[in-house]
């Protein structure tokens, strides 16, 4: 029988209080969007299945985090073991968008010697007459940091299931290319035994571990 999952990947979402990380990922994983979501306290978990390619099914399991400082050091936690991270914005709160270089940097000196994959994502697009934050400006500040950019809406559904795909194909092409890889060390991505056997072949020079 097949299995229900070649790989795991771990990701984390990143921003400030009120951007609306909850929101996105509850429209993401439930196809459901409500006006008024209680704010998280320290992390919450969600679950979704996605075929990468055709035969090829991920597991993405997501950790949800409070943005407010007085939850950081829980947060800062979970960085360590996660393969990708969604940094969020709100593109009418300009304070948050000025916040994205803390949150990378924050999360890039944590996680050394290992490696996380980024995705920015300006976030509530549908609010179109309240915009703070400009697309070039974004995309700017995507380059500056080598990382992909996207505008979503969690009310409209505006792109919400293409940022997730753009995510996680960023870490299967790392894993391919051997910036990540499963190893007992670090639990930001986890394989089957299929996947397993698939790295272990002669030949397979990937490194076995993230560097």
């Amino acid at each position: 029988m097949a299995p229900r999952w070649h790989y795991q990947f771990r990701v984390i979402m990143l921003g400030d209080s009120t951007v609306g990380k909850s929101s996105l990922l509850r429209r993401y994983t439930e196809g459901v969007f409500l006006d008024a979501v209680n704010q998280t306290v320290g992390v919450d978990f969600y679950v979704q299945f996605l075929e990468l390619e055709p035969g090829l099914q991920v597991k993405l399991q997501f950790w949800d985090t409070a943005g407010q400082e007085r939850f950081r050091s829980v947060t800062r936690s979970y960085y360590r073991n996660s393969a990708g991270a969604m940094l969020l914005f709100d593109l009418t709160n300009r304070a948050s968008f000025e916040s994205i270089r803390r949150w990378h940097r924050e999360v890039t000196d944590t996680v050394q010697p290992f490696h996380v994959v980024f995705l920015l994502v300006g976030h509530k697009s549908d609010l179109v007459g309240e915009r703070k934050v400009g697309r070039r400006e974004a995309e700017r500040l995507a380059a500056s940091l080598g990382v992909q950019y996207i505008e979503t809406s969690a009310k409209d559904g505006s792109d919400v299931t293409r940022a997730f795909q753009m995510l996680s194909v960023a870490i299967y092409r790392a894993l391919q290319s051997g910036l990540l890889a499963p190893c007992e060390a670090w639990d930001g991505v986890k394989s089957s035994q299929h996947a397993a056997t698939l790295w272990a072949e002669p030949g397979n020079t990937k490194q076995l571990c993230a560097p």
